[in-house]
């Protein structure tokens, strides 16, 4: 028997009208779709959750950051749940699959990463995550690849010329009373950060530029110093963690960054100082074999670094977990160029006063 086949078609030529279900599901698919493009390969949204960029960027600060600028990168991870952090429930449950990874690879940009850009970055020393699946950290590039980057009593260096402080850059201050006290609503108003107290009258806080001078002029303040850690105080917090190396927050340095295809010799203090990168980034297997060091198993005298790397440092230089801490953020780590600031909102704040109007739209320096 010969079977008629009916046309989708209608009779007059026209398709069957779609259902208000299937409108509004293809729609929301197609929404999907296009976002999903948009925050992979153009922009996304991120939201400031610290106060280590203070006072340039502020905690509440909600940003666009361009992918377009430095190249969007290709996702590692191809199989999450979009519009969700890698980890939910408190780090509990995952929203990735990394059954499947993929290459490393990078769009062409628009420009490169240049110093004093604010980057926002994969946290590196989440090894235990996919690339793309770590945390996002925000902070500013102060050091290329090929750099020899310093830092002396909390001026950075590059290259023996100071490098540019950001114009609202913060640090922490030693603060000495009277001994009467320090009234907390001045201290609301200046936004300034009590770190902790010393004795009756001494205080450790952070400042802000922009009230340095009326806070000074304060009848109760006795003085207030900056606070610099000396050169040689070794801070086991910091870099490479090494006593070997008495760097601290302030004092810091000389370190090369690595360039790709940059060749170094390896030896102990090399290694002390490369050797994680090497180790967590590069995908190498160093050991040591008496006077020898073996990468995956073969002798080797010198290493030639496979991709570039870069020193990442917040604004807000004693209240920031930064280069400082975990050492180089590596090229494929990058996620895109802070560009501005759309929505600021200040938790402290009562209801009427938690929008902060004047950072609406404001370009990121």
């Amino acid at each position: 028997m010969k079977l008629k086949l009916f046309s989708t078609t209608e009779s007059n030529g026209q398709k069957p009208k779609k259902s208000k279900l299937r409108e509004w599901v293809d729609a929301a698919v197609f929404a999907l779709v296009v976002s999903t493009v948009v925050r992979g390969l153009i922009f996304s949204a991120f939201a400031i959750p610290s106060g280590s960029m203070e006072g340039s960027l502020l905690t509440g600060d909600h940003l666009f950051v361009s992918k377009l600028n430095y190249g969007a990168r290709m996702p590692i991870t191809p199989i999450s749940i979009p519009f969700l952090e890698a980890k939910i429930f408190d780090g509990s449950v995952s929203t990735y699959w990394d059954g499947i990874k993929l290459p490393y690879y990078r769009l062409p940009g628009f420009s490169s990463i240049k110093r004093q850009d604010v980057v926002v970055f994969n946290y590196p020393p989440e090894i235990d995550r996919p690339v793309d699946m770590r945390s996002h950290y925000i902070k500013r590039c102060q050091a290329l690849p090929g750099d020899v980057l310093k830092i002396v009593d909390g001026q950075v260096f590059v290259n023996g010329k100071a490098a540019p402080n950001a114009p609202k850059a913060q640090t922490s201050y030693m603060v000495n009373t009277d001994g009467r006290e320090i009234n907390p609503q001045l201290i609301h108003d200046l936004k300034i950060e009590l770190l902790g107290q010393i004795a009756d009258n001494q205080f450790v806080m952070i400042i802000p530029p922009d009230g340095l001078a009326a806070f000074k002029a304060c009848t109760n303040v006795v003085s207030v110093k900056p606070i610099i850690e000396p050169k040689g105080q070794y801070d086991e917090t910091v870099y490479p963690h090494d006593p070997r190396f008495k760097w601290n927050n302030d004092n810091f340095g000389p370190l090369m960054i690595p360039k790709q295809g940059h060749t170094i010799p390896l030896n102990d203090s090399t290694l002390t100082l490369y050797g994680s990168a090497i180790n967590n980034y590069e995908h190498q297997t160093i050991t040591r074999n008496g006077d020898h060091t073996l990468i995956n198993g073969q002798k080797a005298d010198h290493y030639t670094f496979k991709q570039n790397y870069f020193w990442m440092m917040g604004d807000n230089r004693h209240n920031s977990a930064d280069s400082r801490s975990w050492g180089f953020v590596p090229e494929d780590h990058i996620v895109g160029k802070a560009m501005l600031t759309w929505l600021s909102i200040d938790s402290t704040e009562t209801t009427l006063k938690k929008i902060r109007w004047n950072r609406m739209l404001r370009p990121i320096h």
